[in-house]
């Protein structure tokens, strides 16, 4: 899972845009398998659409995933460095 994670972290675009590609594939592929009366330009339409709430979806997704990382990785960041009281004698 790590490497998939750093995989995606250097690659955000082509990884979005691979994304986006096959949900089109598969709203197209679904659309396909159903027997609709729509036009293909509709088909297409509706596919593009799909696609975009897949990719919106996932980037709120990675948004909400960053933000609590960030804040979790602070939060130990902030514990770790407790300042210590001097000793008094």
């Amino acid at each position: 899972m790590e490497a998939i994670q750093s995989w995606v972290s250097e690659h955000k675009l082509s990884s979005i845009g691979a994304l986006w590609a096959s949900g089109i594939g598969a709203s197209l592929a679904y659309s396909r398998s159903r027997s609709s009366p729509l036009k293909p330009s509709l088909k297409l339409i509706h596919a593009r659409m799909h696609a975009q709430a897949l990719t919106l979806a996932v980037l709120s997704g990675a948004a909400i995933y960053r933000y609590y990382d960030k804040a979790s990785s602070a939060d130990h960041s902030a514990a770790s460095t407790t300042p210590t009281l001097p000793k008094s004698d």
